[in-house]
């Protein structure tokens, strides 16, 4: 039995890029920041690992229009490594997670992060109380047809 299973939760590099390729689907690809902490020598050590994502087809356009840098973001998909030559025939190599579900993080409910806490300006007090969100699960369902059956109404 094999398995090729990468969880990740962490935020976003940049803002997502989406694209369509040639023959109509739509692909969004964006960096993701995970960080580590441990403790060496009673000193808390911390390393930060960067991965690259590609979302296809219904996820990418969720993810081109609920994402932007700084958003954190629940992945689990699987790792794959592709290669090409590149104008000089030098051969590149690109491992990434292609992104199977997808779960957003919280929202900053019309805020930024550095505008609305205390981390950039002291003076600036977040909300005391924020409503609390039902964060769906977004799940690609590849040739999965929609049964009558199934729907709640």
């Amino acid at each position: 039995m094999n398995l090729n299973k990468a969880i990740l939760i962490g935020r976003l590099t940049k803002d997502p890029e989406v694209r369509t390729t040639p023959d109509g689907q739509t692909v969004c690809s964006f960096g993701l920041a995970t960080n580590r902490v441990w403790n060496q020598n009673n000193q808390k050590q911390e390393k930060t690992e960067f991965h690259n994502i590609v979302v296809w087809q219904r996820l990418a356009e969720i993810a081109s229009q609920y994402l932007k840098k700084g958003s954190l973001v629940l992945i689990e998909g699987r790792i794959q490594t592709r290669s090409w030559q590149d104008s000089s025939g030098v051969k590149k190599y690109r491992t990434e997670i292609v992104a199977e579900t997808m779960q957003l993080g919280p929202r900053n409910l019309g805020f930024e992060r550095n505008q609305n806490t205390s981390f950039n300006n002291p003076s600036k007090k977040p909300q005391e109380s924020l409503p609390e969100e039902n964060i769906p699960i977004i799940e690609e369902k590849k040739d999965e047809e929609i049964d009558v059956k199934d729907i709640p109404f």
